[in-house]
């Protein structure tokens, strides 16, 4: 079949498959994608548009699509939040970018837009250092499963990495860490875009205790215990058992229950900025490819600048 007659539905393997091999996306993204365009399938179907084809698809129904989600619940009964429809609309507007790419016919990605106060609705949750110690401190390192886990935690914090880079670490890496203080690691991160990360003092000293209990042949660094000292089976921890693990120590330690490995990963920005480290070098730590980003902690700088202000920018020795 002639791409241009295939109707939209058709094209979105197609697109998945674009994203994997062309884009480099990360397979979170992927499948993020494809869950946000299964509600446009379902709106197509619902409409009696399954047929539609990327020439047919018109302003008038984007709006109608928008209409249809401004309507909408999410899982738990509630309307969609705007920032949620937002995701469903970018990714609607990167299958029109993947219909550019590839000479299809349809509406430019620009005909999407999407309102400016969007974001501000995305408030990021982060712990204190208090919290962060409680949070440490949760682990009993007394079995192997339990230093495993307070190796992960100071990883989290130490090097502000993904759940996804934490995950895809290997036991070879660390090969020359007993000759280290503090370390720095080349990885391969979000898009197969490659960053160094800093591992600090304490969390290398964590690691040195963690790997020292590890006598398999496994090749990950972290690895899944089948009880708090019993054998390893054999399989690398998945990013829903790191997940489950900080939130068993949310709970053990009375953080608040929202922490997760991403709020770990706030945290490091957070008090990064809070001791004085620009945007710029943020956006470094994270690896984040645009500073636009980073620019979601501004929560942070502008009241840094505020009390900055307050100290040195008050007037108060002026007379009058």
């Amino acid at each position: 079949m002639d791409n241009s007659n295939k109707p939209i539905i058709k094209h979105i393997p197609d697109f998945l498959d674009y994203c994997e091999v062309e884009k480099g996306l990360a397979d979170k993204t992927q499948e993020n994608y494809k869950r946000y365009l299964d509600r446009f399938v379902n709106w197509l179907k619902k409409t009696k548009k399954s047929d539609l084809k990327p020439s047919q698809l018109s302003k008038e129904d984007i709006w109608a699509y928008r209409l249809y989600l401004s309507r909408s619940q999410g899982e738990k009964g509630h309307p969609l939040k705007r920032i949620t429809q937002n995701y469903y609309l970018i990714a609607l507007r990167a299958l029109l970018g993947y219909f550019v790419a590839k000479d299809v016919i349809s509406l430019p990605p620009g005909k999407i837009t999407l309102p400016k106060d969007a974001r501000a609705e995305k408030m990021v949750k982060f712990l204190n250092l208090d919290q962060i110690e409680k949070l440490l401190l949760a682990p009993d390192t007394q079995t192997k499963q339990g230093l495993r886990d307070r190796a992960i935690v100071e990883t989290l914090f130490s090097t502000g990495m993904r759940i996804a880079e934490l995950i895809a670490l290997n036991k070879e890496q660390f090969t020359n860490i007993k000759d280290k203080k503090d370390l720095e690691l080349g990885i391969v991160g979000k898009g197969g875009y490659p960053r160094t990360v800093f591992f600090s003092e304490r969390a290398t000293s964590w690691l040195k205790k963690y790997l020292a209990t590890r006598k398999d042949k496994e090749k990950a660094l972290f690895i899944h215990y089948q009880s708090k000292d019993g054998p390893s089976d054999h399989n690398r921890l998945t990013a829903r058992s790191i997940e489950r693990i900080i939130k068993k120590y949310a709970i053990l330690a009375g953080v608040p229950v929202f922490t997760t490995p991403h709020t770990i990963r706030h945290s490091t920005a957070t008090d990064l900025l809070n001791q004085g480290v620009d945007l710029r070098s943020i956006q470094e730590f994270l690896g984040h490819r645009s500073i636009t980003s980073t620019q979601i902690y501004t929560h942070v700088t502008n009241k840094r600048l505020r009390d900055i202000h307050r100290q040195f920018h008050s007037g108060k020795n002026l007379k009058g």
